[in-house]
């Protein structure tokens, strides 16, 4: 089993910048990949960014040249978001998995969520 606690949410305005952090523990080893989705409301839960430990990265087309991924090692994965929108506004989950791929699979683990709000 793998835990994961996010950290970094809040309000900000249009046009500023919010860092996101999460930490992994438990079975770390097993992990390949870690990243974030977020989830609006009513909406249907979109990755953000992944990447494995190897460095691949992929980016949701909405965040390329805004968000960028970094991991520390197989514990920790950050997101910094600069020129937020209010279109970023979503509750942000990360995501851990032992799987080669970028996406969250079953096999996958999900932190508790983090909200971010960005007003206009």
């Amino acid at each position: 089993q793998v835990q994961l606690v996010e950290s970094g949410g809040g309000l900000v305005q249009a046009g500023g910048s919010l860092r996101l952090s999460c930490t992994a523990s438990g079975n770390i080893f097993s992990i390949n990949t870690m990243g974030w989705y977020r989830q609006a409301p009513g909406k249907q839960r979109e990755l953000v960014a992944g990447m494995t430990t190897g460095g691949r990265t992929n980016y949701g087309d909405s965040v390329k040249g805004r968000f960028t991924i970094s991991r520390d090692n197989a514990k920790k994965v950050y997101l910094q978001m600069n020129s937020l929108k209010p279109e970023d506004t979503a509750v942000y989950y990360c995501y851990a998995d032992p799987s080669s791929g970028i996406y969250y699979s079953p096999r996958g683990y999900w932190g508790q969520g983090t909200q971010v709000t960005v007003s206009s």
